[in-house]
């Protein structure tokens, strides 16, 4: 069993961390860590509990640390806010760690793979072009993650020529405090920062191939619009896509049903069925189907054709959990089984 160290463990994310490596049969949390203001304090004293659960009780007394490179354990998640994230882990690696990241401050470094693991699994192998003495793997944006999942079964069936995403996100998004209330309640804001640049740009790396050292990003058109609406978890995308191939609704539907890549790698993290299609008209919903695939899962519905080669669906991911810490650990998880083969 790895131990494994938690950075920015008081946050949501980090919560949601804590929440998934309890009881993990890979892992074993050995240290919390967090800002100098929670450093020093039991957990349960430093956090501010957020999830529907109670703390578990193996780390509800356990001291928490500050987040610096002197920490016993084999494996980093991080859980950092991006705007301090950055030095924070580079320090990790340096000092020897392999950190697995949810920040944004590596996503786009050359040797650095950006990872979803139903999606692009094989960069990974990216590491071996990091001459560090430790490795980071990173995990896309959450909204990014659902979008990819989604667009991945069409990709593998149809090809990608053009994808138009405008995305519904949760406030949860915004970490806590988050949103102000009168800001959001009763309204609808436009403008997410750095969020629409993201998704612009992330998924053409996730996407592409890895050709030696270096991905040669995908090459299809997208383009973002980025919302923020009061729903407390869930994100929402609507997706118009172009493909190179012709569709029909029946090939769309099975190319998402027949969507388990990771199926015999028995990662624990990992839902049987990573992409839900809904039949009905009115799925998916945050509040009824975010937890599905033990909030892992990314559902679709409202496949409409446009054209031969143009359809529209709408996609929800669980924005915490398969959107941050859960594609994290699924990469830890991938790493490990990846690397013991």
């Amino acid at each position: 069993m790895k131990k494994v160290a938690i950075l920015g463990a008081t946050g949501l994310v980090g919560q949601r961390f804590v929440q998934f490596l309890s009881g993990h049969p890979f892992f074993k949390i050995s240290a919390l860590a967090a800002s100098d203001n929670s450093a020093g304090k039991k957990y349960s004293q430093a956090v501010q509990w957020h999830l529907n659960i109670p703390i578990p009780d193996e780390v509800s007394q356990m001291e928490v640390q500050r987040c610096e490179p002197n920490i016993e354990c084999d494996y980093v998640f991080s859980a950092l806010p991006s705007d301090i994230a950055g030095p924070i882990e580079d320090s990790f690696v340096r000092a020897g760690y392999t950190v697995f990241s949810n920040a944004a401050s590596h996503r786009l470094d050359q040797d650095v793979p950006l990872v979803v693991p139903e999606v692009n699994l094989d960069h990974l192998r990216l590491l071996d072009s990091q001459k560090t003495p430790g490795k980071i793997v990173t995990n896309p944006n959450c909204s990014t993650i659902g979008l990819v999942m989604a667009l991945k079964p069409i990709l593998d069936s149809f090809g990608l020529e053009r994808i138009h995403v405008v995305t519904m996100q949760a406030i949860s998004g915004a970490g806590y405090p988050g949103v102000a209330s009168l800001d959001i309640l009763d309204n609808v804001i436009p403008y997410i920062k750095n969020e629409e640049e993201k998704m612009m740009v992330e998924p053409k790396k996730i996407l592409g191939t890895l050709n030696g050292e270096q991905i040669k990003y995908a090459t299809f058109d997208i383009q973002a619009q980025c919302n923020r609406v009061p729903v407390q978890d869930g994100h929402m995308l609507s997706v118009f896509v172009e493909t190179s191939q012709r569709v029909d609704l029946e090939k769309i539907v099975k190319a998402f049903d027949d969507f388990r890549p990771l199926n015999k790698l028995s990662l624990p993290t990992a839902p049987e069925r990573p992409v839900i299609y809904l039949p009905d008209q009115r799925s998916p919903q945050p509040k009824l189907h975010r937890d599905l695939g033990n909030g892992m899962s990314v559902t679709v519905g409202r496949v409409v054709l446009i054209s031969e080669k143009r359809f529209r669906f709408v996609a929800l991911v669980h924005n915490t959990i398969r959107g941050a810490a859960g594609c994290a650990l699924l990469n830890g998880e991938a790493y490990e089984v990846l690397r013991n083969r």
